[in-house]
């Protein structure tokens, strides 16, 4: 009984041993270990683990998918036993992290030349209150997509009226275009078609201003010929069903559109005819950050650096951005043939050059919601546009001073 007891308390003094920041070895015995946190799918981790093993064996690198990865990094942030020394994720989010101060400016550990060889857009999203937190790797944008069984590419409309036309002549008895038309990620293309935007970079919300009501009564009469059920599983399965001709999606509804047997077609974002400015989708641009327990602790500081500087080789970024099915970050990538002759990566770049980050200060926790509740008001129940921003407008400040 003693020596099963004490085989009990053994096991349960390894189980409790802290699962990243206190493994200097990379669970290898060799080099300098240190740790990513990430959600991403299995290609992509594979191919960046790849990467990272050329390292070896002087700094081992091991990539953990963590469930919950935003909240839990709020929860041990600060914890250098318990804490990762990166984590691989969306920008949205490091304008939170960066208010905690568990976040170390990119520029503090690589040299700041370095940063001109990525795309304005994302060094644009990667920065809060003038500092860069994130090193970019790729990015997704929402795109037009058409099926040319239905829609020719003769008559892929270049505005938005030539696309409400293609929508009001039946489309041969389908859907002339379908989108997601109630949740703020997807309308708020439409908003910055109209010069407005759902918040500002201060966390002023936007949305009774006059050209984001405008935007929201203009976009009605598409969302009038659209499905009344707009989810994400209905709108896709109707496209990949071939009973829409056209749908704004992200990159990840490509490759089931071409399983479906899809004769896909993408073509720029239309242009709204009343402002002359296309229909501007959110951008996310994924990369990663440095824990600021990992970059102050002197033992991985020198190590951390080499991690960054590996990943600005666009040969690295390009490998990842395929397995992902986005674009690189860098522009270096784009003189890859492989890249250059991809259709899909090609047009998230140029969608790219018009698109808007997501914005990554906290306050846009609340304002997705907000701006969904909103929509759904508008378009489902029938509010008056104006009405309904100035109580959403309302709803937004207060949110956002009791977030304070």
């Amino acid at each position: 009984m003693k020596r099963f007891i004490l085989f009990i308390l053994a096991i349960t003094a390894m189980l409790s041993l802290p699962a990243c920041g206190g493994d200097e070895s990379g669970g290898e015995g060799k080099g300098l270990g240190l740790v990513i946190w990430h959600d991403k799918e299995d290609a992509v981790a594979a191919a960046l683990q790849a990467e990272l093993d050329t390292l070896k064996p002087d700094i081992n690198v091991r990539l953990e998918k963590k469930n919950g990865l935003t909240e839990a990094l709020k929860m041990v942030g600060n914890d250098p036993k318990a804490a990762p020394d990166f984590y691989f994720f969306a920008h949205d989010k490091l304008g939170v992290y960066a208010e905690m101060g568990i976040l170390s400016p990119i520029t503090e550990l690589v040299d700041k030349a370095a940063l001109g060889g990525f795309l304005p857009m994302t060094i644009e999203a990667a920065t809060y209150k003038g500092a860069v937190y994130q090193l970019p790797i790729y990015f997704e944008t929402l795109l037009f997509m058409y099926n040319r069984a239905l829609m020719p590419d003769d008559e892929v409309p270049a505005t938005t009226e030539e696309l409400y036309s293609f929508m009001a002549s039946g489309a041969g008895g389908k859907y002339g275009f379908i989108e997601q038309h109630s949740t703020a990620y997807y309308s708020a293309g439409w908003i910055h078609g109209f010069g407005g935007g759902i918040v500002t970079e201060d966390g002023v919300p936007l949305l009774d201003t006059p050209e984001t009501v405008k935007a929201l009564e203009y976009h009605g009469k598409f969302v009038e010929r659209m499905p009344g059920e707009s989810e994400y599983a209905t709108v896709n399965t109707l496209f990949r069903e071939g009973r829409a001709a056209s749908t704004i999606g992200g990159p990840w509804l490509v490759p089931t559109a071409r399983e479906s047997g899809i004769d896909l077609g993408l073509a720029p974002m239309p242009v709204v005819d009343e402002t002359g400015l296309p229909i501007a989708p959110y951008s996310g641009v994924q990369g990663l950050h440095v824990l600021k327990v990992a970059a102050d602790n002197p033992e991985k500081n020198a190590a951390i650096r080499e991690v960054l500087k590996l990943l600005l080789n666009p040969g690295i970024g390009a490998a990842m951005a395929k397995a992902s099915g986005c674009a690189p970050a860098l522009e270096a990538c784009y003189d890859a043939d492989d890249i250059k002759n991809d259709s899909l990566v090609m047009m998230m770049r140029q969608t790219a050059e018009k698109a808007v980050p997501m914005p990554n200060i906290p306050e846009m926790d609340v304002m997705w919601n907000v701006v969904s509740n909103l929509l759904v008001d508008i378009n489902m129940r029938g509010r008056d546009a104006a009405e309904a921003a100035a109580d959403a407008q309302k709803n937004a400040w207060d949110l956002i001073k009791a977030m304070k």
